[in-house]
Formats: C-alpha cells, sequence, structure tokens
C-alpha cells in the first residue's frame, strides 16, 4: 500500500498541553516500505506478492510463475504503465513460456481502465484498511494481508470492479 500512519501516544500530548507547552510531535522517519504486486480476475479471485522492500523484475517473474501455479495453464496478464515488465529478464521468462503467458500494457494515463487500481486498491485503502495505524512495518504487513483475505470473501465486489472499469469480459 503506499500510505502508512504512525500513531503518537495521546499521553504525551496531553501532559504537554497541561503544562501550557506546545505539543511537539516526533516521528521516526525511515524509508521502509512494504511494496505489492497483486492482480485478480473477472471470476472475483485475488493475487497478491506483498514485500518489504522495492519491487523489481525478478519478483514479477516470481508472482507470474505463482500464478501459472494457481490461476492456470495460460495468462493475459495486463499491466499498468509499471516499467517492470519491460526488464529483460522478465520479457525472457514470459518467452520461455512458450504462450503460456501473454503480457499487454494498459494505455498511458488510463488508470480507469485498471480494476486493480480503481476498485481493488481504493476499497482495500479507503474500506478495508481505513483508519488503520500500525506500530511498525510487520504489523502493517499482517494488516494487508487480512484486509486482502477479507476482500477475497467478496468475490461479487471484485467482480463489480471489471463493471465499473467497463471491462466485459
Amino acid at each position: 500500500m503506499d500510505e502508512i500512519a504512525a500513531d503518537q501516544p495521546a499521553g504525551l500530548i496531553l501532559g504537554n498541553l497541561l503544562h501550557r507547552q506546545t505539543p511537539i510531535l516526533r516521528e521516526k522517519l525511515t524509508r521502509d516500505h512494504l511494496s505489492v504486486m497483486g492482480g485478480m480476475t473477472p471470476l472475483g479471485r485475488i493475487y497478491t506478492l506483498a514485500r518489504q522492500e522495492s519491487l523489481n523484475g525478478w519478483h514479477s517473474i516470481e508472482f507470474l510463475r505463482h500464478l501459472l501455479q494457481v490461476a492456470g495453464r495460460r495468462l493475459l496478464v495486463i499491466w499498468d504503465g509499471s516499467p517492470i515488465p519491460r526488464r529483460a529478464a522478465v520479457k525472457e521468462f514470459v518467452s520461455g513460456t512458450h504462450g503460456k503467458v501473454w503480457l499487454k500494457a494498459l494505455p498511458a494515463y488510463a488508470p480507469d481502465l485498471n480494476p486493480r487500481d480503481e476498485g481493488g486498491w481504493n476499497h482495500l485503502k479507503y474500506v478495508e484498511m481505513r483508519n488503520l495505524v500500525c506500530r511498525d512495518l510487520d504489523e502493517l504487513h499482517q494488516e494487508f494481508h487480512l484486509a486482502v483475505g477479507r476482500l477475497r470473501q467478496k468475490p461479487h465486489l471484485v467482480r463489480s470492479f471489471f463493471a465499473q472499469a467497463g471491462l466485459k469480459l
């Protein structure tokens, strides 16, 4: 997910206010982040790969291998504007599948055509994970997987993301 919140202990702020001091909020700034690669099917299935590091071409290959095992023998994968699928290693992997994996790109600046962005990510961020405050990256990782699990229980909702994007499959 691309949004993380940090919580300031309420007692510290209240104590400063009682002593008529200007509250000073301190937060730990890090470059830690949770990177997620995901996909969904018109049948309502959701697949994700989450890592506590930046994703690269090797992660894409790992994800595509997983999809081949669990989602079917042939895949049409529609990517957004990410440069990862253009990596040489990813292209080599796809060509080595001998037609089992097809990659197609969405048009540039067309997020409304991507059911994962407009429906899936928005639902996860603004419904399943709304008002979520995590102590650390591990807790965020766990909460993300719990949120995805809740969304997996609603395949009708996932199918509606495709309808919202105007995709008739």
